[in-house]
């Protein structure tokens, strides 16, 4: 929400050579599949033996935190559509520094993940596949995936927009089974009604620790959503796709994640082991054949998806980085498709090199690596909130017309700030996420450092 020369004129993204080449329901598509990943289909148990029946608790708070910061963030990238997005928005609001250091630190996150999901979409395709070999799968879905990225953002956007068709597809139909066994309309299968939504301790057997220390891996479960507004840039008419896909992408995340957990602890008692893999647990509570293996190949599908989405937001992310000067300024060039070719390159091979050493050393890398990074996406969701809260007034002060406005200004930003602060405040007081916590303080710190001391010794 930069102010423009002309205050009534609408704020438009700094020259860039990308083209605009997604479609509004890409973007749409790629707003919900970025926030539907493994997280979900896996990841979702963790939760609910941390909670209980009272994760739903724990998933209504992270997702409230989400729809705010995508409306605060969907607000600044439709008066500003720029690939730098949140980053971009830090340094109007903040200043260079820490609109630099946002971005660095995303783009670290991404690259980090880029090879643990390759790397764990390759594992799971082995067990059902055991012939394949993982280290040879894992590099040859990174080649794919970097081909499609340097093929141009029409390309990435159609494989993105599929790969969300298939993932919401398959929460839809999975929901609807859950409904129809809850009912006891599955033919041989006894319903068990809701009894354990109460049984096995109650609904909050945990008290409010357990829902406090579920909503620290609910609340990862939703990264990923910020790459909407760094889509924005290359979307034909962004500043009317981007309200639209906020709009719609909000609700119904919270509508296939509040209807898969619901479903889940219905079926299967939260004191289950099989809740290690929770929708194939249900699956095989319904009675169908081939359960494990359907869920299995949904979930290496929904970490490809994640692969492409993140190795497209880095490589945009460094592109915006370069083009400040935050980055080398070769970093910036892009190719005859409009594709930022070296930013590509750079953001994949640091993929390349973590996953060969976490595949020469399992177990070992990759850890350590994510360890690092793993609560970055808060803070970058902190800094977005707070710029909001910066650029919203200044935009308000100065009279500028917003074609997009976040409603419940400013007191849902700042209801969104304090969740944040009770999040922070619980990785610092549980032992096992606070190393991770302290880790992401110090790279920070790191980061803005050596960002301040480049930005110095440019300018002279």
């Amino acid at each position: 929400m930069s102010m423009p020369a002309n205050p009534s004129a609408p704020a438009t993204a700094p020259s860039q050579n990308l083209e605009r080449a997604l479609k509004p329901r890409q973007l749409i598509m790629m707003g919900l599949g970025s926030a539907i990943g493994a997280g979900l289909f896996l990841g979702s148990g963790v939760g609910i033996q941390a909670a209980g029946p009272a994760v739903l608790i724990s998933y209504l708070v992270a997702g409230t935190l989400v729809i705010i910061m995508m409306h605060a963030m969907g607000e600044m990238a439709a008066a500003r559509p720029t690939s730098g997005a949140f980053s971009v928005y830090a340094a109007d609001a903040l200043g260079p520094t820490a609109g630099a250091t946002v971005g660095w630190l995303w783009w670290a996150q991404l690259v980090v993940v880029i090879a643990a999901e390759s790397v764990g979409a390759a594992g799971l395709l082995a067990t059902v596949w055991p012939q394949l070999s993982v280290p040879l799968t894992s590099l040859a879905f990174m080649v794919v995936f970097t081909v499609i990225n340097l093929m141009g953002v029409r390309n990435y956007g159609e494989f993105e927009f599929w790969f969300a068709i298939l993932k919401v597809g398959a929460i839809i139909a999975f929901i609807l089974i859950g409904i129809a066994l809850l009912c006891g309309l599955l033919p041989g299968v006894a319903s068990p009604g809701l009894s354990n939504l109460t049984g096995h301790g109650g609904f909050m057997p945990k008290g409010l620790a357990g829902i406090g220390a579920a909503l620290l891996v609910v609340i990862f479960a939703f990264g990923g959503t910020e790459i909407v507004a760094v889509a924005a840039a290359e979307t034909q008419d962004p500043e009317r796709s981007l309200a639209r896909a906020i709009r719609t992408v909000a609700w119904r995340i919270l509508v296939f994640y509040i209807g898969s957990i619901g479903v889940i602890i219905a079926v299967v008692p939260w004191t289950s082991d099989t809740l290690k893999s929770p929708f194939a647990a249900v699956l095989s509570v319904a009675n169908i054949p081939g359960a494990a293996t359907a869920i299995t190949l949904i979930a290496v599908i929904a970490l490809l998806s994640a692969l492409n989405a993140n190795l497209y937001g880095a490589s945009r992310m460094m592109y915006s980085l370069a083009s400040r000067a935050e980055a080398p300024r070769w970093l910036a060039r892009t190719n005859v498709r409009q594709v930022p070719v070296l930013a590509v390159l750079a953001s994949v091979l640091f993929g390349f090199g973590a996953t060969v050493l976490e595949l020469l050393y399992p177990n070992k890398v990759l850890p350590v690596l994510l360890n690092v990074v793993g609560s970055t996406c808060l803070l970058v969701w902190t800094i977005t909130l707070v710029s909001q809260l910066i650029l919203r007034g200044r935009a308000e002060r100065a009279g500028t017309v917003l074609p997009f406005k976040m409603a419940g200004y400013p007191y849902l930003t700042v209801l969104a700030l304090v969740i944040l602060a009770v999040i922070f405040a619980l990785l610092m007081a549980a032992p096992e996420t606070r190393l991770q916590f302290l880790s992401m303080t110090a790279l920070t710190a790191f980061i803005a450092l050596c960002s301040g001391l480049a930005r110095r010794s440019r300018n002279g």
